[in-house]
């Protein structure tokens, strides 16, 4: 197994000799403005350029998009990607919006799980915020609440356990008790909305990740690229320092995480 981090909630995933691509925001750096619910909205985002030439993302066999936000799928990637590719969503209204794009290969992913190339993909439920504030402001500037996780299962590899954009919860909790995961990522830059709470994990979130999951490889993803983030990877770096964690990698933009290997390349 590989995990290349390519920026934001982007990544390249190679599990049994397949490899996924993992919401495609592809734009350049300030090309889109910040979140109005978010908080500095002045900023423009990304924040930072991608790693490597657009072709060399998209060279994958598959996409999986967790949900349907601006910064985890745009007109750049819509743009980009072979309408022929196979391309997991986690909803039907999320299926009508890619298949509006013009993409043809698609499917949900459930959470009875589906196959695809001896890989077993089972879709988990993320709180992507508290949902009785959060779902509200969503509804009221027009961009769906429902966000998913992916398990990630085969023979010949390790249980991988995508949590997607949710902070923690019981559904995550679940997650991590039925499958028992020996790799997780999170989405950990605690991007926050004008009323300060968070929609994704900060350290408190990564602590009962820690907790819950004391065995598993931790990876933060979605870091220092949102214009509402509140957690950098010099934040988590400096956590996993004075509190002696090993289990947490911070893989920079473009870095890969080759686990037979043991190394980060």
């Amino acid at each position: 197994m590989k995990i290349t981090q390519i920026r934001n909630a982007t990544i390249i995933i190679e599990y049994n000799d397949t490899k996924f691509l993992i919401d495609p925001w592809l734009g350049p750096k300030n090309y889109m403005k910040g979140f109005e619910a978010g908080i500095n909205s002045h900023i423009r985002q990304p924040r930072v350029e991608l790693p490597f030439e657009i072709e060399k993302i998209i060279d994958v066999d598959a996409v999986i998009l967790t949900h349907f936000h601006p910064d985890h799928f745009d007109e750049y990637a819509a743009n980009a990607l072979n309408k022929d590719i196979k391309f997991f969503v986690q909803s039907q209204n999320d299926l009508e919006i890619i298949k509006s794009y013009g993409f043809k290969n698609l499917e949900i992913i459930t959470e009875q799980g589906i196959n695809y190339r001896n890989v077993k993909l089972y879709k988990t439920n993320c709180q992507h915020g508290k949902r009785e504030i959060i779902k509200p402001i969503c509804e009221n500037v027009g961009m769906p609440y429902d966000a998913m996780g992916v398990i990630f299962k085969s023979e010949k590899e390790k249980t991988l356990y995508l949590a997607g954009d949710t902070i923690w919860c019981k559904e995550v909790s679940k997650a991590i008790e039925t499958y028992n995961p020996e790799i997780i990522i999170i989405n950990a830059c605690a991007a926050t909305v004008f009323n300060g709470e968070r929609l994704i994990m900060n350290i408190d979130d990564v602590k009962e990740v820690l907790q819950n999951a004391p065995n598993a490889k931790i990876i933060a993803s979605h870091m220092d690229t949102v214009s509402h983030l509140t957690v950098t990877r010099a934040d988590l770096e400096k956590f996993k320092i004075e509190n002696k964690v090993n289990n947490i990698l911070i893989p920079d933009d473009g870095e890969t995480i080759d686990f037979a290997k043991k190394i980060v390349l």
